[in-house]
């Protein structure tokens, strides 16, 4: 495979110098490294350590067991652009104009949201850089760029030293884009070599630069479709008769993400490596539901689904192993000050995050209870895309607080209240059984909506 050439031409650099026997770890004192897993279309029950029982991801579980595994992670939108900004910026997407995923300009002007981030948008990147990281974005962007958007801006200009990008980003990387597409048979790294080729970049990143911390945001396009397996895996293909190539690109995946983990271990990195392992959003509307673990929604769906995530965090030198926290609420805008504390970062003065500092939490001390609610807006006309499923298709606003979420149109229609913890599947609409608290909450997530959305006027 082409990425093994790579790989081999890292591993021969490092004969060059020490051996990795001979490379010592870094001390728990120092600053880590940080790598975001933010797989594509995952839902959380794709993965074996979610005790789905339907597939088996023995690398991603070994990440889980090494570390620590949250059951109540929330993506900033039930799909890629928005989630991605999200994570990026601690705020919501919605405060940015970004409402679901760039498209073309007139798709995007549909949609009444701009056709790239604002470089000027807090970064996680441009924040570690405060704290002396090297930074280096690799694989899918999707906050600008790609179709027939040609002015966006470069990743460099978000705070990225280096990059390594696909056809949904700006000057995206010629050996994956022989085509304006997601993928195309001309491209010189085949589909199923593609995350195998963000590992390899990614390892050579982090060998050039071992004299400092690293920042990562490892952003592979699995598993999205198209699902174009390996041949390797091809047995697996029976798995699910109705999705054959699923399992094996799956396979593939896991193998690929076990890479990665045996190249920290090569270089000396590992146990001051902090990885963070999750999902942009819920898989693809298939409803079987396997792939959400009988929850409500999918992509493209506030229901959990649709943005109720897997999120793995480890990190050898400072979070034991085995543990679990079934009590913390934490949201991908949490990331940017959470991280920016254990780093010691200077966050942004001039904006106000929508997240919280969760490092307790991400480290596995003790659980944290939110300080503020959780807020969602997706779907508000009908150019978004939504499931085909009248059932799974969502209000276009939600809120959690504590273990109640609600659902809510900007025009107070269809108000729905669920109790998490007795119904995660959003079975039974308990609004009416209490109007206080779902009058309180909607009016809190439309004043919300009605106070923060920032919409494209054209």
């Amino acid at each position: 495979m082409k990425y093994l050439i790579l790989a081999c031409i890292v591993l021969v650099l490092g004969s060059c110098g020490e051996s990795s026997s001979q490379v010592s770890q870094k001390s728990s004192s120092a600053k880590p490294n940080i790598i975001i897993i933010y797989t594509d279309d995952m839902g959380i029950g794709d993965l074996s350590c979610y005790n789905s029982g339907w597939v088996t991801t023995p690398n991603i579980d070994k990440l889980a067991a090494n570390g620590l595994k949250f059951n109540h992670y929330y993506s900033a939108a039930p799909v890629c652009s928005p989630s991605r900004v999200g994570i990026t910026t601690g705020m919501y997407p919605t405060e940015w104009g970004i409402n679901t995923f760039l498209h073309s300009r007139k798709g995007n002007a549909n949609c009444e949201q701009f056709d790239f981030l604002d470089p000027k948008a807090p970064s996680m990147a441009r924040v570690l850089k405060t704290a002396g990281y090297q930074t280096s974005h690799i694989g899918k962007w999707h906050m600008g760029g790609g179709r027939d958007v040609d002015d966006a801006p470069q990743i460099t200009e978000y705070g990225f030293d280096e990059y390594t990008t696909t056809y949904e980003g700006p000057d995206p990387d010629k050996l994956i884009t022989a085509s304006n597409w997601i993928w195309s048979e001309q491209d010189s790294i085949e589909r199923w070599e593609r995350t195998g080729y963000f590992v390899d970049k990614t390892l050579d990143f982090l060998k050039r630069h071992q004299d400092q911390p690293c920042f990562v945001n490892f952003w592979p396009d699995d598993m999205h479709d198209p699902w174009i397996p390996n041949e390797e895996f091809y047995d697996q293909r029976d798995t699910w008769p109705s999705k054959p190539n699923f399992i094996p690109v799956l396979k593939e995946y896991d193998r690929q993400i076990g890479r990665l983990m045996a190249g920290l271990e090569e270089l000396g990195i590992a146990e001051n490596t902090m990885i963070i392992f999750t999902s942009d959003n819920g898989a693809y509307p298939t409803y079987e539901h396997i792939r959400t673990n009988s929850q409500r929604g999918a992509k493209n769906s506030l229901y959990e689904g649709g943005i109720r995530m897997p999120f793995i965090v480890s990190w050898p030198a400072a979070i034991k192993a085995n543990q679990t926290d079934n009590e913390t609420i934490i949201a991908a805008v949490d990331l940017l000050p959470s991280l920016a504390s254990l780093t010691g970062a200077e966050l942004p003065k001039e904006y106000a995050l929508a997240g919280q500092d969760m490092s307790q939490a991400l480290v596995g001390k003790n659980p944290q209870a939110r300080k503020n609610d959780l807020f969602w807006d997706f779907g508000r006309n009908e150019h978004f895309n939504r499931p085909r499923q009248p059932y799974h298709q969502s209000p276009h606003l939600a809120v959690r607080h504590e273990n109640w979420k609600l659902l809510v149109n900007s025009d107070s229609s269809r108000v729905e209240l669920y109790d998490l913890e007795k119904d995660v599947n959003e079975t039974t609409n308990i609004a009416e059984q209490h109007p206080a608290l779902a009058g309180k909450l909607s009016h809190e997530v439309i004043q919300w909506y009605w106070n923060k959305r920032k919409i494209r006027k054209d």
